[in-house]
């Protein structure tokens, strides 16, 4: 009943199409190899193979695949574990229908859209495993702003716009970032720039 109602309200969307739906983790694996979807939205606990162990498989074999994790687990493990094994953004099922469909938008340009609850509950994580050296003085000061507003859980155009630069710009900055950082994608950077308390704390925990 999630599946198809999830079917049915995305596919009422404008410019996204739901290529397959699939009951367990062996199934998706295989659509996602044979489909090649830009994202796919997936369950943490579903029959045989795990969320965690699918999403592992899909950033393996088709890294440019992004995936954005819907569940009913709350628990900081399973959002910590999914983080790390490069889960694009992580939603609970109780997250309203345009929150779902800006993240899946997002997705589709490598953006993550963190709520503010699950960006609270990673800086509960890393605010005290901060590194002693100060790596971001291998950025600019540009680039300090743009992984700054990263942590914000700004969109590429967002922050185009808040610094008076072109989409273009933010995107090479971003990937600078991430060389210099030697971080996999936009989710560790903001998570990064959570640690190194480029946001407040009780600003982040809002």
């Amino acid at each position: 009943m999630v599946r198809q109602g999830l079917r049915y309200l995305l596919e009422q969307e404008d410019g996204i199409e739901v290529v397959a739906e699939c009951p367990d983790g062996e199934s998706a694996i295989t659509a996602v190899q044979n489909l090649a979807p830009t994202v796919v939205l997936l369950d943490l606990f579903m029959p045989g193979t795990s969320g965690l162990d699918v999403l592992t498989r899909i950033k393996r074999d088709r890294p440019e695949t992004e995936v954005v994790m819907l569940t009913s687990s709350s628990a900081d493990e399973h959002l910590l574990a999914a983080v790390r094994a490069r889960a694009l953004a992580y939603l609970p099922k109780t997250a309203d229908v345009d929150h779902v469909v800006a993240s899946v938008r997002a997705a589709a340009r490598g953006e993550s859209l963190l709520d503010p609850r699950t960006a609270a509950r990673l800086v509960r994580e890393v605010r005290d495993t901060r590194p002693r050296r100060d790596p971001l003085n291998h950025l600019s000061p540009r680039e300090t702003q743009v992984l700054t507003l990263l942590a914000r859980g700004k969109s590429n155009r967002e922050i185009a716009r808040a610094l008076a630069i072109t989409e273009e710009t933010v995107k090479a900055h971003v990937s600078s970032i991430l060389a210099k950082l030697h971080l996999t994608d936009r989710t560790q950077a903001a998570i990064f720039g959570l640690q190194q308390g480029l946001v407040p704390l009780n600003e982040a925990l809002e």
